[in-house]
């Protein structure tokens, strides 16, 4: 079946330096999105889709793109247009170089924190190997396929037919939940949480295992 998508104008996020662009997918009935975070030390795209003529000139009044990280392989998406039309240097997932050596892609792994304040963390039992989350400016949490928003106000796991370990995914969730400071939670499919996104993470993971062991 083929997909048909719209591509969205480019949107203000929570934070005055947080962006975002995003197609609407018909097989999902969700949207993708990309992220653009403005840094004094370089604008970094992540998981970036086309852009429109539009949004294009939008991220050029904004500075361009220096940087491009993806946060698993499946959202390579235009990343390889974006990078050959900037410059801007490609970072991924150790655990998938191989997937991504078309992008001259740098690796990326846990506790990496390959622009200043952005750290990656590797979650496992996803679709793809060592899929990235990342935490921008300590406040905010960005996930790529692991965690989504298929409603309004909430956050919901990976269908477990997509996973690649159940055990090894609630424990990277877990590890998300554990998180201190997190304000918003940006997903790369369906809704954000912009408010309380460290109580979402908390609420998904007890829907799914219970309690969480403060001890």
């Amino acid at each position: 079946m083929r997909t048909s998508r719209k591509i969205a104008h480019m949107k203000a996020l929570h934070k005055p330096n947080l962006f975002s662009w995003s197609v609407f997918d018909e097989d999902r009935n969700v949207d993708f999105h990309s992220v653009l975070w403005v840094s004094s030390q370089g604008n970094v795209a992540i998981d970036p889709l086309q852009l429109s003529e539009h949004d294009r000139r939008h991220v050029e009044s904004l500075g361009g793109v220096q940087h491009i990280v993806l946060t698993n392989s499946d959202h390579k998406r235009a990343a390889a247009e974006l990078a050959k039309s900037t410059g801007a240097r490609v970072f991924g997932p150790t655990l998938e170089m191989d997937a991504l050596r078309a992008l001259g892609a740098e690796p990326v792994t846990d506790g990496d924190e390959p622009i200043v304040g952005l750290k990656a963390l590797e979650l496992h039992g996803s679709k793809t190997p060592g899929e990235l989350a990342l935490v921008i400016e300590s406040h905010t949490l960005l996930v790529g396929d692991l965690v989504r928003g298929q409603r309004g106000g909430r956050l919901n796991l990976l269908p477990d037919a997509k996973l690649a370990d159940r055990t090894q995914a609630l424990a990277s969730l877990r590890r998300l939940a554990q998180l201190s400071g997190i304000e918003a939670v940006l997903v790369g499919d369906g809704w954000p949480v912009f408010h309380g996104g460290h109580h979402a993470l908390h609420a998904l993971l007890i829907e799914l295992e219970g309690p969480v062991n403060q001890d």
